[in-house]
Formats: C-alpha cells, structure tokens, sequence
C-alpha cells in the first residue's frame, strides 16, 4: 500500500529513511543534528538508528 498524504505515521525507530521527510525532520530533531551530518553518517554506517547513534556517540 502506497503512503498516506493525509496520515503520517510515528517515524520507524529502528531505521532510517532519508526519503521521508517527516522522519529526517524527527531524526535530525532527535538527534541535534543537520540534515547533511544525518545522511553522512547513514552513508558511512548504514540507517539502522543504532548503528548511526553508536557513531555519533563515538565522534
């Protein structure tokens, strides 16, 4: 089934999607970042929100 225009669900905690904007919004909201470290980070680490937390802990 195709996205709801109208609805918007509460954003995947285990991953990341870059190509929704409501879940870079609350992303980069959640973790104080910029939308471009966000997607740095996700190129070196993958979207998995673990794995991108992990890395930034580590920076």
């Amino acid at each position: 089934m195709a996205d709801s225009l109208t609805r918007r669900e509460q954003p995947g905690r285990s991953k990341i999607n870059m190509n929704q904007d409501h879940e870079v919004h609350y992303w980069t909201r959640h973790l104080n970042i910029a939308k471009e470290e966000l997607q740095k980070v996700i190129d070196k680490v993958g979207n998995s929100a673990a794995a991108v937390r992990k890395e930034l802990a580590a920076d």
